[in-house]
């Protein structure tokens, strides 16, 4: 078991998780747990080499910018639909590279 790849795994998918708990929850508390895990994230896919390992840093990238600017709104603002938008923004971001990440892996178990 390659336990890098569990570990970016586990917190690209709890990115995943946090992103859909404040959607539910609208707690700036959800916010900024969510913007601080997919942060970590994106600093472990850093040192990743796979296939798709460009790809999953650019989601990962994209989703920090929608969650950060989404962070910062709701902390001078309140919750808002800018907030809600960019919120969801993230989510398709984490969703787009969980996809990724079960294509690579798809992939790689061919090789075997």
């Amino acid at each position: 078991m390659n336990w890098s790849r569990v570990i970016y795994t586990f917190f690209a998918l709890m990115c995943l998780t946090t992103v859909a708990g404040f959607l539910y929850d609208h707690s700036d508390i959800t916010l900024f747990i969510a913007a601080s895990i997919n942060l970590i994230s994106t600093l472990l896919k850093i040192g990743v080499r796979n296939m798709l390992s460009a790809e999953l840093f650019a989601s990962s990238l994209v989703a920090d910018l929608h969650l950060i600017p989404a962070l910062v709104i709701m902390m001078n603002s309140g919750f808002s639909s800018i907030v809600f938008g960019l919120a969801l923004g993230g989510l398709v971001a984490n969703a787009f590279s969980m996809v990724l990440i079960l294509i690579e892996a798809g992939k790689t178990r061919d090789d075997f």
